[in-house]
């Protein structure tokens, strides 16, 4: 089972159990993430298309970390005109581990579990 979800303005294919870089998220470290912006789900074949989102899907990762990538040099230079800019950069990022995918199948099957349970024990 995969999702391709849409964050910071990027599109990420992810499954259950992926370590994911996004762009820097306002969460704290160890703390529960929901992505609600899921374009397409495949699950056992059968996939489902968003017109732009799919309805009752949603995505759940952990927060691990966050951090600042590599640095890049940005270099502008204008020939003959001695002129010349250096300077670095470092893109912040937040890395998140996929956790769950829910689907609308998925809340059905947890629901009818819960119903036996509960005739078992009653």
């Amino acid at each position: 089972m995969y999702a391709v979800i849409e964050s910071c303005g990027k599109q990420y294919k992810v499954t259950e159990g992926d370590v994911v870089f996004f762009e820097k998220l306002e969460a704290e470290e160890g703390k529960t993430i929901t992505f609600d912006q899921v374009i397409l789900v495949s699950d056992e074949g059968k996939i489902q298309v968003g017109n732009p989102y799919v309805n009752g899907v949603k995505v759940e990762g952990k927060v691990i970390s966050h951090g600042k990538a590599k640095k890049i040099i940005v270099f502008k230079m204008k020939a003959k005109k001695n002129y010349r800019r250096k300077q670095g950069h470092r893109q912040p990022y937040t890395k998140v581990e996929i956790t769950t995918i829910k689907t609308t199948a998925k809340k059905a099957e947890t629901a009818k579990k819960t119903e036996v349970a509960e005739k078992v024990e009653a």
